[in-house]
């Protein structure tokens, strides 16, 4: 049973904020897993392009969302996604959502931002139901 049928885990639909973080222009993989997300009952906050590490910190934590994806494919992961993870700690809201990663990421740099807190990188060609079906298996149990 997921998370979304399974009265004893969850009683609302899984909120999610879908960010486009840093310079990157390149949006559309954030729209499709969006839509993705939308179509799979999860309620969807899309950032729009070019969102400040603190912007979309602002966003996750006013919109109280269960899972906060970060779609980079500018190659600057390295920077962007460390700056979000302090932002949301300071907020004391890191451990409370699920964050994930999609994007270019190359190999080398993946055990780095999974050992700062990123809960899974999904690249290019990643089929929609494994993501749909992580975020249902490990997004936060919310009233």
């Amino acid at each position: 049973m997921s998370a979304d049928t399974d009265p004893e885990r969850r009683h609302r639909p899984i909120r999610s904020l879908v960010a486009k973080v840093g310079l990157d222009g390149h949006d559309r993989g954030a729209h499709v897993i969006s839509r993705a997300f939308r179509d799979a009952g999860f309620e969807v906050v899309y950032s729009g392009l070019h969102r400040a590490p603190e912007e979309v910190v602002q966003a996750a934590v006013q919109e109280d969302v269960d899972v906060l994806g970060l779609s980079i494919l500018s190659g600057a992961h390295n920077t962007l996604v460390p700056a979000v993870i302090e932002g949301l700690q300071s907020y004391d809201a890191f451990d409370e959502m699920l964050l994930i990663v999609g994007g270019i990421v190359p190999d080398e740099d993946r055990e780095r931002l999974r050992e700062m807190g990123v809960d899974a990188i999904f690249g290019p060609g990643t089929p929609m139901r494994d993501t749909i079906e992580f975020v249902r298996e490990n997004a936060p149990r919310r009233e």
